[in-house]
């Protein structure tokens, strides 16, 4: 095990297994020092934590909670691309995805999940520039979608 990995444990956090590919791409592509990640679900053991509009079906809260899930399984699809999260120098881009009602503005909130744990994972190197956008829906009705740019070397 490596520092990030035992930061990770220490935050009473999982990574689990990569996701496998859903269509016709890759959990994580690597060009030059950045690693990419495809967009991941809150996805455990192959079930979404769950489905629907926040803001309707799903609580704010509750869709943070599947923030913080999206955002492990993209950081375990990086570190297989990499070989380690150890080698993670910098967090530099996380666009998450919100499947929104329509009069749900809170989209940023939702968003704070995912940038929380990769503050407390990687500290200030965890700091990073965001979006955070509200869509009709998701693939398989998930309620948020999380994507991440990391710099390693």
């Amino acid at each position: 095990m490596g520092a990030i990995a035992d930061r990770i444990a220490e935050l009473g956090l999982e990574l689990p297994p990569v996701a496998a590919p859903a269509g016709a791409y890759v959990p994580a592509l690597v060009t030059g020092s950045l690693v990419y990640t495809s967009g991941q679900l809150p996805v455990v053991d192959g079930a979404l934590l769950a489905t629907g509009k926040v803001g309707a079906e799903v609580a704010p809260e509750d869709a943070a909670g599947c923030a913080r899930t999206a955002v492990l399984n993209a950081l375990a699809a990086a570190g297989a691309a990499i070989g380690s999260l150890d080698r993670v120098t910098r967090v530099v881009k996380v666009v998450v995805f919100i499947a929104s009602a329509p009069d749900f503005t809170a989209q940023a909130t939702v968003a704070n999940g995912a940038s929380g744990v990769l503050l407390e994972v990687f500290g200030e190197a965890g700091r990073h520039a965001r979006s955070s956008v509200g869509v009709a829906v998701l693939p398989l009705d998930a309620p948020v979608e999380v994507e991440l740019v990391l710099e390693f070397a």
